[in-house]
């Protein structure tokens, strides 16, 4: 009788593997489909937007260099690393000279949004460290930043990916401790002071989007107001920040812990066909399909896996079932993306998101869904984390033994 009941679970759990093998492997998107998926997307958009520096017009006059254009240039030097097409770096480029590098509001604006640029322009600078120009105006920023005792700038999470990520490339550029220090107190006033105590809840491991979500303000449902795109901004500013972090930094545990309690919190919040809501605790609160906060989410858990952060066979299944829904319910046959919610700060606004509707910025969507393809690219490829510096210009050599004087706080 025990050798059957032995055969009778051997079999059982032989099953449960077949079962699980077969629900992954459907999941399972090749590194080929998403690579086309991503140029398919880009193209799109790139076609529709020849003329890098055209005013952004929806409810008012934008410039190009504002934080939705920020967020889609991340995602193209993201696609650009792995498959560097000349027309990638041009169109990159001619953004950055058209704005003759410059912000949003000049060299003395505190807002996140408006420094977002930055990374991209330091990241090309990377790629060719004789053009100092493409530095200048960001470093100038960032750094009359450090020399006041100011530090609850970030008083919206969106800011943290917007900024955080700036602060962390010039302090690994210029090898320069006072930047990660300033960018960590900033977080750490975002996390821990804004609102009643802070923006991340320690029970629910999730972030209020700023203090008008704080307790006791809830959601229809009477659940907490958790807002999916917002907290996808902080995994996205996670992690570009410990891309550029030393691996000896004091602050790595922090931003790691952070994810590692995020992504727990978030797997059993994901839908049955791959996407989160926008109110990640109250799915009849505008629920649906979604494509910023999922891709957001996908990005991060991918990068976790490819940098050994996560487990890879517990979070692939995850990452895997979400991007297949970004790409075979989103993704448009012309590279159009449907289910994206426009701008806003909960999950009423910008509504409603459908596979038709045209939000009111394309930009930083397809670069959400740019990040995420890359890091899915890299984990079906099993590629190896590369270094955090792009492919240099054609015919330049990286400057390496350019580096900065440090600026300390007074």
């Amino acid at each position: 009788m025990k050798k059957h009941w032995k055969l009778f679970a051997a079999i059982n759990i032989l099953g449960l593997i077949i079962l699980s093998l077969n629900v992954l492997n459907a999941q399972s998107v090749s590194k080929e489909k998403t690579m086309e998926s991503m140029v398919l997307a880009n193209k799109y958009f790139m076609e529709k937007w020849p003329d890098v520096g055209q005013i952004i017009i929806t409810d008012k006059p934008r410039p190009s260099n504002i934080w939705t254009r920020g967020v889609y240039y991340e995602g193209l030097m993201a696609l650009y690393k792995l498959k560097p097409d000349s027309s990638y770096l041009d169109y990159a480029l001619r953004w950055g000279e058209f704005h003759k590098w410059g912000l949003r509001d000049g060299i003395n604006t505190r807002n996140g949004d408006n420094q977002c640029c930055g990374q991209t322009y330091i990241d090309l600078y990377l790629m060719n460290r004789y053009k100092e120009e493409r530095i200048k105006d960001i470093k100038a920023c960032i750094d009359s930043t450090l020399v006041t005792d100011k530090i609850d700038d970030w008083n919206w999470i969106d800011a943290l990916q917007m900024a955080m990520p700036v602060y962390a490339r010039l302090g690994f550029i210029y090898d320069d401790k006072s930047y990660f220090e300033r960018m960590n107190e900033m977080y750490l006033y975002t996390k821990l002071k804004h609102g009643t105590s802070g923006l991340y809840s320690i029970t629910d491991h999730l972030w209020w989007r700023d203090k008008d979500f704080v307790p006791p303000y809830k959601e229809p449902n009477g659940e907490n107001c958790y807002w999916s795109r917002g907290n996808g901004w902080v995994v996205a500013a996670l992690v570009r920040t410990l891309e550029f972090l030393p691996k000896n930094s004091k602050y790595r545990k922090e931003y790691s812990n952070t994810l590692k309690e995020m992504f727990e919190a978030l797997v059993p919040l994901q839908r049955t066909d791959g996407f989160w809501n926008v109110s990640l605790k109250d799915p009849t609160n505008f629920g649906g399909k979604e494509v910023t906060g999922t891709a957001l989410f996908v990005y991060g858990m991918a990068w976790g896996i490819n940098n050994g952060l996560i487990s890879k066979n517990q979070y692939k299944p995850v990452v895997m079932k979400a991007w297949n829904a970004l790409i075979s319910e989103s993704l448009h046959p012309d590279g159009f993306l449907g289910y994206v919610q426009g701008t806003g700060k909960q999950p009423k606004d910008s509504q409603p998101v459908g596979y038709d509707n045209v939000p009111n910025f394309e930009d930083f969507g397809l670069g959400c869904f740019l990040l995420a393809g890359s890091e899915v690219y890299k984990m079906s490829k099993a590629m190896d984390p590369k270094s955090k510096e792009p492919k240099a210009e054609k015919g330049s050599k990286p400057d390496k033994s350019s580096k900065g004087k440090k600026v300390h706080k007074k």
